[in-house]
C-alpha cells in the first residue's frame, strides 16, 4: 500500500511518499511556521494536501510523527517548539481536511519502523532510543506501540541522572530547559557531550569531533569513556523499568563507530546480577524512519 507521513517538528514539517515496499519516492519539506497556530495548521495542511496529490489519492493513508505528545483522552497537545500546546491538533486538523489522521510521537515512530522491518525486527520488545541534540525513547511490545495514559512516550532524557554516576566523575548537576537538574538530557545527549567535553576543558567540543578523536587523544577519551559510562547508567534504568529484548539507537550520535560495543561494555558493568543484557544496535532505516514508522502506522489507521 501507498502511504504518506508528515515528519513534524521545531524546525520544519516534512512531508514524505513511501511506495508498496515503504521506500520513499518524494519529499518536501518547510520551514515550521512559528508564528502562531493559523499558519502552522495552514502550513500542515499544505504539506498533507501535497502528499495527495503526489499520489494521485486523495483518501491517501496519512500519519504524523510530532516532536510533542497528544494527551489519548482530550487530544490536547504538548509541544516545545511546536505552536499547538493546548490544542487539540488533531481534531483541528481534521476539520481542515475533512478527514481523521493519526498522530503519534516521533520516538514512538521511531521504535514502532525499527520493530517492522528494522533494526529490531522479530523482537518481542524494542526500545527506540534516539540521542540527538535531545534523548527520548519509544516502546513497541509485541509489534504494538504500548498504550500510554497521559500520551507520554518513554521520556528517559528527563529522568534525572543518578548522583554516584556524576560522582564518580566530579561532574556538576546541570539544569534542564524543562525547569529541573540533573536530567539525563543534560549529560547524554549531543548537547550533553558537547557540555562534558566543555567542563573536561577540550578546545574543540564538537562531538563528532571529539568521538573521532578518541583514538588519538586521550582528553577527548576520557570524555567519550565519562559519556558512555553516563549513557550505560540512563540503558539501566531503561533496562530495570522496561527490559527490552532490543535496544535500536538512533539520532546523531548513533553515528559514532562502534557505538553499540562502546555502549554494551558500559551497561555490562552496571547491570543487576548476571541478567542477560538487551542487543543494542544502530538504526536500520536512519533518518527516515521516524516518517516510516508513522507511514505504517496510517496503513493500521490508528495510533
Amino acid at each position: 500500500m501507498i502511504s504518506g507521513a508528515i515528519d513534524l517538528g521545531g524546525t520544519k514539517i516534512e512531508a514524505r511518499l513511501f511506495d508498496e515496499q515503504m521506500r520513499t519516492q518524494e519529499t518536501r519539506r518547510v520551514p515550521t511556521p512559528q508564528d502562531g497556530f493559523d499558519n502552522f495548521l495552514n502550513a500542515l495542511v499544505n504539506q498533507i494536501r501535497w502528499l495527495e496529490d503526489a499520489s494521485g489519492d486523495s483518501s491517501l493513508p496519512v500519519a504524523i510523527s510530532i516532536a510533542g505528545l497528544i494527551d489519548p483522552q482530550t487530544g490536547i497537545a504538548t509541544a516545545s517548539n511546536i505552536p499547538v500546546s493546548g490544542r487539540n491538533l488533531g481534531r483541528e486538523l481534521g476539520a481542515a481536511l475533512g478527514r481523521d489522521l493519526p498522530l503519534l510521537n516521533d520516538c514512538m515512530a521511531f521504535a514502532f519502523s525499527e520493530a517492522h522491518g528494522g533494526a529490531g525486527d522479530g523482537a518481542d520488545s524494542v526500545l527506540g532510543l534516539i540521542l540527538g541534540t535531545g534523548v527520548g525513547a519509544g516502546l513497541v511490545i509485541n509489534g504494538a506501540i504500548t498504550p500510554r495514559y497521559a500520551g507520554l512516550a518513554v521520556e528517559i532524557g528527563h529522568l534525572g541522572m543518578p548522583a554516584r554516576a556524576l560522582a564518580r566523575h566530579g561532574l556538576p548537576i546541570w539544569p534542564c530547559g524543562c525547569g529541573r537538574d540533573g536530567c539525563n538530557e543534560n549529560y547524554v545527549s549531543g548537547t550533553g557531550l558537547r557540555r562534558i567535553a566543555e567542563w573536561a576543558g577540550l578546545s574543540d567540543t564538537d562531538p563528532v569531533n571529539v568521538a573521532a578523536s578518541a583514538k588519538i587523544d586521550a582528553d577527548a577519551a576520557r570524555v567519550m569513556e565519562i559519556w558512555a559510562d553516563l549513557t550505560g547508567e540512563m540503558l539501566y534504568s531503561a533496562q530495570l523499568m522496561l527490559d527490552p529484548e532490543v535496544i535500536v539507537l538512533g539520532g546523531g550520535l548513533s553515528n559514532i563507530p562502534g557505538l553499540p560495543r562502546r555502549l554494551t561494555l558500559a551497561l555490562e558493568k552496571l547491570r543487576l546480577g548476571q541478567v542477560r543484557l538487551p542487543r543494542i544496535v544502530v538504526a536500520k532505516h536512519g533518518d527516515s524512519s521516524g516518517a516510516r514508522g508513522a507511514a505504517l502506522m496510517a496503513q493500521v489507521g490508528k495510533a
